[in-house]
């Protein structure tokens, strides 16, 4: 840690305003940086470049608010490089153009550029390809910044020439690390609670800058007030919305969450996800839908009343819309997580469509075809067909796969719920084609 993060240089006293806190308490070496051990210590892929020297391109992946944009300038600095600092959202074709040829500029002077590119999955295709010549050929060593998963948002171009480094959300003991940092800062302690100072925390959903941001806010309060109760800073602060891009890694994260909770039989973990999906704003009849997937893919004939559920909550949604019919998902939600799981029907279908696939045009045995005219008559159409009511037990056992392809078992039941009477069932008409093969 540095001797001292906090003191402003007199000259930058001198030129007005103060910077926001954030800005002020941006970490002036990677060591400082918060959260990010994994990365920056000796044994990570940045702590290693650093200590050999050797910078390569790197793609920072992480939330907002942990130290992306830091890492950058910093490593520019441990590397003796021109830090250049462009962000997607704002720039195009033009703008990359000029920044290549300041960097040939300054090549030709014996110096290098660091490029950092700030929301980088913001880039076409085509904007991405036109890093590669220059990040192959030394002229820019490119960090990019990207809070989405960059195996969908970057093409595999770029990421072949560059290494992932993923960044963590800042955990607890961090965030309280940073509000004791920007109480050096501003020589007095946060008008906080110890509860309340806790719910700040949460308030931040990881993120550092946010964080501080709301910190600031709680500085601009009169020093003579009263420190503010947990049950006070709701109104002192506006809190933003959770994290969640219904478009991209968030609401994909999301929804495997609650799917796998569904499937690992956990009510209440899938009742929470539900409810984090709801409050970051998603769209209830997608959830909705996936219930029915659910339903069917991981309960199945296991309890068949699921799939019902399902489809019966989107329904309700449909007929009573938010907040009243939510409700109704939820019970959804609990009903198909609480229920009896199989994946059997699931597994069935699948392998019967990769038998329908392999056994290509192979036509139904002509003793289970209709025979309208006298010609399919002649040809054999219908005949032998045995009508199964009439036979005992009301089951023929006769063949209905195509000829000469072995019978497969496609749909095997598992012994819980519905489908151990299934089980059952089974077992039991196949004893009977057993017998009516002569074998038994």
């Amino acid at each position: 840690m540095s001797g001292n993060l906090f003191d402003e240089p007199p000259a930058a006293k001198a030129q007005g305003p103060r910077p926001p806190l954030a800005e002020r308490l941006r970490p002036k070496l990677l060591g400082d940086i918060l959260g990010q051990d994994h990365l920056l210590g000796p044994e990570g892929l940045v702590g290693r470049m650093v200590e050999a020297k050797r910078l390569g391109s790197i793609i920072l992946w992480g939330p907002p608010g942990v130290g992306k944009t830091t890492i950058a300038r910093l490593l520019a600095q441990a590397a003796d490089l021109d830090f250049v600092q462009i962000s997607a959202i704002a720039s195009g074709v033009a703008e990359l153009r000029k920044v290549f040829e300041a960097a040939e500029t300054a090549r030709r002077k014996g110096r290098g550029t660091l490029l950092f590119v700030d929301e980088i999955h913001r880039f076409n295709r085509g904007q991405q390809d036109s890093f590669l010549p220059h990040m192959e050929s030394g002229l820019v060593t490119l960090v990019g910044a990207t809070t989405e998963n960059p195996s969908f948002a970057l093409n595999g171009a770029l990421l072949s020439r560059a290494q992932v480094a993923v960044l963590r959300r800042l955990e607890a003991e961090d965030l309280e690390a940073l509000l004791k940092r920007a109480e050096d800062a501003e020589r007095r302690p946060l008008p906080l609670t110890e509860d309340a100072r806790r719910i700040l925390c949460d308030m931040a959903d990881g993120d550092g800058r946010h964080l501080l941001t709301l910190a600031e806010a709680l500085f601009a309060r009169p020093a003579e007030k009263p420190p503010l109760e947990a049950a006070e800073l709701g109104a002192a602060l506006n809190r933003r919305a959770p994290l969640y891009d219904k478009a991209q890694d968030g609401h994909f994260n999301l929804i495997s969450a609650l799917h796998k909770s569904v499937r690992g039989s956990d009510p209440e973990a899938a009742l929470y996800w539900f409810c984090r999906m709801i409050l970051a704003g998603e769209d209830p009849l997608y959830i909705a839908r996936r219930l029915v997937r659910m339903a069917n893919e991981d309960v199945g004939l296991a309890d068949p009343e699921a799939v019902a559920q399902a489809l019966a909550a989107k329904d309700a949604y449909e007929l009573q819309g938010s907040p009243e019919g939510e409700l109704a998902l939820a019970q959804a939600v609990v009903y198909i997580a609480a229920a009896p799981k199989s994946n059997a029907l699931y597994a069935a279908f699948k392998a019967a469509m990769a038998a329908a696939k392999d056994t290509g045009s192979r036509p139904p045995p002509k003793i289970i075809l209709n025979a309208p005219t006298k010609l399919m008559k002649e040809e054999g159409y219908g005949t032998g067909y045995r009508y199964d009511h009439d036979e005992p037990d009301a089951f023929s056992g006769q063949n209905y796969f195509p000829d000469g392809m072995r019978r497969p078992e496609f749909y095997q039941p598992v012994p819980r719920g519905f489908e151990r009477d299934l089980r059952k069932r089974l077992d039991y008409w196949e004893e009977l084609r057993r017998k009516r093969r002569g074998e038994a």
